[in-house]
C-alpha cells in the first residue's frame, strides 16, 4: 500500500491518470481474453472457425499447419531429421551458455554437434535420404542462422573493434571503411547482394549454396554492428591499465587477452546481448531470398491453402510467442551475466 500511495497515487492528477490507465488495461484484457481464450476456435476445423468468425481466434490453424511452420518444406515423413537436429544444437547453446562448460574442449563440442546437425538435416549417409538446403526451413533454419551468425560475428567483431583502435593507419583505415560501409546499408540489401549479385562474380559453372551465402551474409552484418559496441567497451577502459599492462611486460595480445577485454566485455554486455537479438529477429528477412524460416513458412502453410487463409493473424501471433520465448531468454541470461559480472566487482 505503501509503494501504491508514493508511486500512483501521490496527488490527484496522478491517481486520476492511474484510474484511466487501469480502465483502459481492464477493457482491453477483458475483450482480448474473449477474442483469444473464451471464444476461440481450437479444432483444426475450418467450417468452425467460419462460425466464430469476427467473435473468437481460430488456433485450428496452428493446429492444422504447425508442423509447416516450424519446419517448413522439408519432406513431411521425414521431419524427425530436423526435430533431432534442433533439440541438439539447441541443447549445445544452452551448454554453452552455463559457466561449467567453459572449457577448452567446447570448440571441440561445437564441431561436432554441427556435424552431426548438417549430416541429420542434409542425409545423404547412413541410409538417409538427401534433403538439399533450399528445403531447409522453419524453426531450425531460424536457430541455425542465428546461432552461426553470432558465433563467427563475435570473434570477428572483436578484431575489427581493436583494428578502429589501432596505431596501425592502414589497419584502422580498413577497419574503419569496412563499419562504416556496413552500417550505411540495410541488411536486406546485404542478403540481395549476397544472394543474386555475388554469384554473378564467380566463374563459370562454379556456385556457392545460398544458405552459405546468406549465413556469411549476415555473419559481416552482425559484426559491424558488434564491433561499434565492443569498441566502447575499449574505449571505457581507463588509460591507466594500458600502462600498468605494459609496465608489466606483457605483449599487445596478452595485454588484450587478460586485462583489457575481458573488462570492455563486461562492460558491455547489455549491447552485446541486444545485438544478439536483434541478429536472431533478422533472420526473417531472408524470406525475400526464398529460404522460409519462421515467418515465411507460416506464409508457405497458409497461402497454399484457401481454407485457412483468413486466419494468418492466429499465425503470426504464434510465431511471435516463439520469437519472445527466445528473445525474453535472451535477455534473462544477459541480466544474469551482469549480476556475475557486478558480483566479481563488488570483490
Amino acid at each position: 500500500m505503501a509503494w501504491l500511495r508514493a508511486n500512483l497515487f501521490n496527488n490527484m492528477f496522478n491517481s486520476a491518470v492511474t484510474l484511466l490507465l487501469g480502465m483502459l488495461l481492464v477493457y482491453a484484457v477483458s475483450h482480448l481474453w474473449g477474442w483469444g481464450i473464451h471464444h476461440a476456435v481450437w479444432a483444426a476445423d475450418a467450417e468452425q472457425c467460419n462460425a466464430a468468425r469476427g467473435a473468437g481466434a481460430c488456433w485450428g490453424v496452428v493446429a492444422e499447419k504447425y508442423r509447416v511452420i516450424i519446419f517448413g518444406r522439408y519432406p513431411f515423413e521425414e521431419q524427425w531429421r530436423p526435430f533431432a537436429a534442433t533439440l541438439l544444437l539447441m541443447a549445445l547453446l544452452l551448454a554453452s551458455c552455463m559457466r561449467m562448460f567453459w572449457k577448452p574442449w567446447l570448440a571441440a563440442l561445437w564441431l561436432g554437434v554441427l556435424a552431426v546437425f548438417f549430416t541429420l538435416m542434409h542425409g545423404g549417409v547412413f541410409g538417409l535420404s538427401v534433403v538439399t538446403t533450399d528445403q531447409w526451413g522453419g524453426l531450425p533454419l531460424t536457430i541455425l542462422l542465428a546461432s552461426l551468425s553470432v558465433v563467427g560475428a563475435f570473434p570477428l567483431s572483436i578484431l575489427l573493434a581493436l583494428g578502429r583502435m589501432s596505431a596501425l593507419p592502414v589497419i584502422r583505415t580498413l577497419c574503419t571503411v569496412y563499419v562504416e560501409l556496413i552500417r550505411g546499408v540495410p541488411l536486406i540489401s546485404v542478403l540481395f547482394m549476397a544472394s543474386f549479385l555475388f554469384p554473378l562474380f564467380m566463374p563459370e559453372g562454379f556456385s556457392i549454396d545460398v544458405l552459405l551465402r546468406v549465413l556469411v551474409a549476415m555473419t559481416l552484418f552482425a559484426a559491424a554492428y558488434l564491433a561499434e559496441v565492443i569498441r566502447g567497451g575499449l574505449q571505457a577502459i581507463p588509460r591507466g591499465q594500458y600502462e600498468a599492462a605494459a609496465s608489466l611486460g606483457l605483449t599487445y595480445w596478452q595485454m588484450q587477452r587478460k586485462i583489457i577485454l575481458p573488462q570492455a566485455l563486461a562492460t558491455v554486455v547489455p549491447g552485446i546481448m541486444n545485438n544478439f537479438i536483434s541478429t536472431f529477429k533478422d533472420t526473417s528477412l531472408v524470406t525475400i531470398v526464398s529460404l522460409y524460416e519462421l515467418t515465411g513458412s507460416l506464409d508457405l502453410a497458409v497461402n497454399s491453402d484457401p481454407n485457412w487463409m483468413a486466419y494468418k493473424l492466429e499465425g503470426y501471433l504464434f510465431i511471435a510467442a516463439i520469437y519472445f520465448v527466445f528473445c525474453f531468454s535472451l535477455s534473462r541470461y544477459s541480466q544474469w551475466v551482469e549480476r556475475q559480472v557486478n558480483r566479481g566487482k563488488a570483490h
